[in-house]
């Protein structure tokens, strides 16, 4: 155990082997930090906060402050559990719970890069990826192996399911479901989430099988009681299964399907046809007002409108 002469370590604290705490660090009392973690300088562990093995957290680092909601006391809440395996980079910030008998979980293996916010009473799963800058409200839960990318946000209580891949500034207020992608300018569905499939090891006949889900989840026209039954009915277990539970005890509603965008040789012939379209109202209201000087002059070029002084002016 290596601990800087400059860092503060509560009496109290449970310190593993094998641990390094840098400089200006604070480990208060009732913390526990597991073997062969590294606090680079500047971290603070605050009390009631469990860290597992082999956990990176670097500079600036705030683990278990007190939830950000008005009227809480110290005694009025839980910890914070962190597992095996994680890094967590500069600056994140993941509160306590805001019930004494409950804590914010992040599970084993996830990378929480700069200044991620992880709120009160939030659920992290393994492996999970979160850039930087990206906001987790309170209660919100994350599944295995998603993807959150930078500047997202989520509101409280939204679920992000599993092998999900938010995009950059997307804006969560319903449920993502599990295996998709959401578009970070629109903060909607865009597909299934194929790369993080493949790469995951998920064979050709479970995506195969999450196609036909999702088309019965954003293409078939059916109410949301018929998609639930029609899901639960047709996969009893893996992918199938997963997306069924998932949708069945969602209370938000599911994140919707962004409108299909034309390619880029529609959308040439589109301007195309609405070019050769002013062309001709522009064509229509030249002859018209031809037609109109027509009106008002004889064969021989003579005006027919009275003289400027018997005009009427309305």
């Amino acid at each position: 155990m290596q601990i800087h002469p400059q860092a503060c370590v509560g009496p109290n604290a449970k310190i593993g082997r094998d641990v390094q705490i840098g400089p200006f660090c604070v480990v208060e009392d009732g913390a526990t930090i597991g073997d062969g973690c590294i606090l680079e300088a500047r971290v603070s562990i605050k009390k009631g906060v469990v860290i597992g093995k082999n956990n990176h957290i670097f500079e600036g680092a705030v683990i278990g402050g007190l939830p950000q909601c008005v009227g809480l006391s110290d005694e009025d809440c839980g910890g914070v559990i962190i597992g095996d395996g994680c890094v967590i980079r500069e600056n994140v910030t993941i509160h306590r719970s805001m019930r004494v008998e409950d804590s914010t979980v992040v599970g084993n293996d996830c990378m929480l890069m700069t200044n991620v916010h992880i709120a009160h009473d939030c659920r992290i799963a393994d492996e999970v990826i979160m850039a930087s800058n990206a906001m987790l409200a309170g209660h919100v839960s994350v599944g295995r192996r998603a993807f959150v990318s930078g500047a997202a946000g989520a509101h409280q209580f939204v679920r992000v399911g599993a092998f999900a891949m938010v995009g950059g500034q997307a804006h969560l207020v319903r449920d993502v479901p599990p295996f998709v992608t959401v578009d970070g300018l629109s903060s909607q569905v865009v597909g299934l989430n194929l790369v993080g499939l493949r790469r995951a090891g998920f064979s050709t006949a479970d995506i195969r099988k999450l196609k036909a889900i999702y088309r019965v989840i954003y293409k078939s026209g059916l109410n949301w009681r018929e998609i639930v039954e029609k899901i639960e009915r047709e996969h009893t277990e893996g992918v199938g299964l997963e997306m069924a539970r998932f949708l069945a005890t969602t209370t938000r509603g599911i994140t919707a399907e962004r409108a299909v965008l034309p390619t880029v040789g529609e959308a040439r012939e589109a301007a195309r046809e609405a070019g050769k379209a002013e062309k001709n109202d522009k064509a229509e209201a030249s002859d018209d007002s031809e037609s109109v000087q027509l009106r008002v002059v004889d064969e021989n070029g003579a005006s027919l409108l009275p003289p400027p002084s018997k005009r009427r002016v309305v």
